[in-house]
């Protein structure tokens, strides 16, 4: 068939019909996305019951580097967690309660409006205790005693800094590299690369826990942008579905649906041969995904076999569907068969007033749970090649927001500093980087950026973060913009 008659028959009413379709079942088609084994396999091969999974994956030429880490668990705190109560230790603030935050700090730097009208922005020292802790001499709060115990696993960087100051843009920063929503986020630029490793689950994954307060996340901080969207993440939802549309109907047999997919198959075989439209045979490939997932995921989501050692390990809520212990046990579950990218958001630490409570709060959903999947990957081996990261969007301020008391404070947003740990992958264990000056205001040590982050996630992968880029309307984009650089300090 020549190229007029094949842009004749893709024509407004075919786009259309296709666009309404796509938009109410992008979730659907990025889950049943057939992801593949080895870069640079055909990712429009159709495969038919008995002929194995469809076979597709990474770029030609990726790895660039010798990767490791194999695949990635971000634990994102939705809401940016107080790094001067949790691991950026300021003892002089003590002296300094309720004195007016100096122009010399604060060097005119933006606020946000929640406390732009503030008369006073009087200092407000953490409640909380500190130890040392570790061979490494860690600084943590009485807030995190499990992560006082896993010190010497992770990195702690308290030099991390960005441009954004609300949440929206700064999370939507923090996953795609931009402020603005429309770019891929981070899975999906490493299952763009990468590919797959497990032929019954997607390559990246997304699960969601919500603690005390409420904070709306959306969709498409775990979208594809304008990569294709079959490396979008797949949301696992706690409770008796964990994926949207994968059982059968009622009233359709298992013969019934492997029926009805070989038939779908066979015709979009035809429409392929009339239209050389690859998306079709793309398409197949993601019904038969679903189809093999229909075993994979139950399979996944039963902890039944899980060791009553390791149940307690996570804590008393692992057994909750949705809680962060047991997001954090199918983390490790995931990663352990073959998910590339695992990406948990735990909402609920924007404390903008009563912080000592909500935050207590928060520690109590979330430190044991994290402490355990480091210890729980490392005595499985799986720790070596998996990169864990913790953190969130920004930091906090040290000023109150609201008034202060000798028991109660609030903090602002504060995107100059904060503080992250990152372990496994290939990251040196018992580091600590960066510095903050005595008010955890300004970085005078060792700063690291958004995108110097991003990039050295991707080298642990072994990709170069210059060289990932997609074309679209007119100009390669990557994951980095044109900034970033590896933070070698931070490798082991």
């Amino acid at each position: 068939m020549d190229e007029l008659k094949i842009a004749q028959q893709v024509n407004r009413r075919l786009f259309l019909t296709r666009a309404g379709v796509g938009l109410g079942a992008v979730a659907l088609g990025s889950l049943l996305d057939g992801e593949g084994l080895r870069a640079g396999t055909d990712i429009n091969t159709p495969k038919r019951a008995g002929a194995g999974p469809a076979a597709s994956g990474g770029l030609p030429g990726l790895p660039h580097v010798p990767p490791k880490a194999k695949r990635v668990i971000y634990l994102f705190q939705s809401g940016a967690p107080s790094q001067m109560d949790l691991l950026d230790y300021k003892p002089t603030l003590e002296s300094r309660r309720g004195i007016e935050l100096p122009d010399s700090v604060r060097m005119g730097q933006r606020i946000t409006t929640m406390t732009s009208g503030q008369k006073s922005f009087p200092v407000a020292p953490s409640v909380f205790k500190f130890r040392q802790h570790g061979q490494s001499g860690a600084w943590v709060s009485e807030l995190l005693p499990h992560t006082a115990g896993i010190v010497d696993d992770i990195a702690i960087i308290r030099s991390m800094q960005t441009e954004a100051i609300n949440h929206d843009p700064a999370i939507t920063f923090v996953q795609t590299g931009s402020q603005l929503a429309g770019r891929p986020s981070m899975g999906a630029w490493v299952a763009y690369g990468l590919g797959s490793l497990n032929q019954d689950l997607p390559s990246f994954v997304v699960l969601l826990s919500r603690g005390r307060t409420d904070q709306p996340l959306y969709d498409r901080l775990w979208g594809s942008g304008f990569l294709p969207t079959r490396y979008q993440g797949v949301k696992l939802r706690g409770g008796k579905e964990p994926v949207l549309y994968l059982a059968n109907p009622s009233g359709c047999s298992p013969p019934t649906r492997r029926q009805m997919l070989d038939d779908i198959g066979a015709l979009d075989d035809l429409h392929h041969a009339e239209t050389g439209d690859p998306e079709i045979l793309t398409r197949v490939a993601q019904y038969e995904l679903g189809y093999r997932m229909q075993q994979s995921v139950p399979e996944l989501t039963d902890l039944s076999s899980e060791p009553k050692s390791v149940l307690d390990l996570y804590g008393p809520d692992v057994l909750k569907p949705g809680s962060y212990a047991a997001n954090c046990l199918l983390a490790r579950r995931l990663a352990e068969r073959g998910v590339r990218f695992i990406q948990l958001y735990h909402m609920g630490w924007d404390q903008h007033g009563d912080l000592p409570n909500q935050i207590r709060s928060q520690c109590r959903d979330t430190d044991q749970a994290s402490a355990a999947l480091i210890k729980d990957l490392k005595q499985r081996g799986l720790l070596d090649d998996t990169l864990v990261i913790w953190g969130g969007e920004f930091g906090r301020t040290v000023y109150s927001q609201g008034q202060l008391t000798a028991t109660t404070y609030g903090r602002d947003h504060h995107p100059r500093c904060f503080t992250i740990w990152m372990a496994g992958g290939g990251i040196r264990p018992g580091t600590v980087l960066g510095e903050t000056d005595d008010f955890s205001y300004n970085i005078v040590k060792d700063p690291v950026e958004v995108y110097d982050l991003n990039a050295t996630i991707l080298r642990l992968l072994g990709i170069e973060h210059t060289r990932l880029t997609y074309r679209f309307q007119g100009r390669d984009f990557r994951l980095t913009d044109v900034r970033g650089k590896v933070v070698d300090r931070l490798l082991a």
